[in-house]
């Protein structure tokens, strides 16, 4: 289950009002060193997640990787998340079970567990040919994960991060670009509405809307992932769009 993409702003571009500490133009983007950020989606044979579960545990897992201090200042992640954040904004999904879970989950990162109990761990940063090996050997496709039930719609005042109806990608893509999403809502928070979302635990939803609502999305200024195609679907497809309240403008 792997996802290298690129996010965007609906300009196509982070605004300037987002803080976003990509370079200034895609041809910079890719000419910096190029990073990823791994995932890692507990997968047991028996008791799989729910795939809503999933999704919302990994974009959380962005948001907490993103928040914590080791990747602020001088912390020991800095340099590795400005690196990441200064080239194109890549993310690895992978799963892993047993022995190989516990083997990844005792490598420096952070778990999220989901309300359902799904548990994803985020890592930090890596050249993208320098995977730990306890990383390294985990697969990244096979896998799909199913909603037992439909999921609860998203309330008025939660962020939600809206999955394009027409867009049909395996559960790995999906929970790299709700990452990206995530992270999109997150640079362009200021820092007060950065602080509210992270004390409150980084409520939000994961939904598919309609055609017409996706539609009314696409035009609401609200940021929008654009795939760079390197997976899966066509490059420059939106796929999610980041809704937090503190963006309704």
């Amino acid at each position: 289950m792997s996802s290298d993409d690129t996010p965007s702003s609906a300009s196509g571009s982070p605004s300037p009002a987002s803080e976003s500490p990509f370079r200034a133009g895609t041809a910079d983007r890719d000419r910096a060193p190029q990073f990823v950020l791994p995932l890692v989606l507990h997968l047991e044979k028996t008791d799989p997640p729910a795939r809503t579960d999933a999704l919302r545990a990994a974009a959380r897992a962005v948001l907490a990787i993103l928040s914590d201090e080791r990747s602020l200042g001088d912390g020991a992640w800095a340099e590795a998340m400005r690196d990441w954040q200064d080239a194109r904004i890549r993310k690895v999904v992978r799963r892993a079970r047993g022995a190989e879970w516990r083997k990844a989950a005792a490598l420096d990162g952070i778990t999220v567990t989901g309300e359902g109990g799904a548990e994803v761990r985020v890592f930090p940063p890596i050249p993208l040919d320098g995977w730990p090996k306890e990383l390294a050997k985990l697969q990244v496709s096979g896998t799909e994960l199913e909603d037992p039930e439909p999921p609860a719609a998203p309330g008025p005042e939660e962020p939600v991060l809206w999955l394009n109806p027409d867009v049909d990608m395996s559960a790995g893509k999906t929970m790299a670009q709700v990452g990206h999403g995530a992270q999109l809502a997150w640079w362009e928070l200021s820092d007060t509405e950065r602080k509210a979302w992270r004390e409150a635990g980084f409520p939000l939803s994961v939904a598919t809307p309609g055609a017409a609502r996706w539609r009314e999305l696409t035009e609401s200024g609200l940021p929008v992932v654009r795939d760079a195609g390197f997976t899966e679907i066509a490059p420059g497809s939106r796929t999610v769009i980041a809704d937090h309240p503190a963006l309704r403008r």
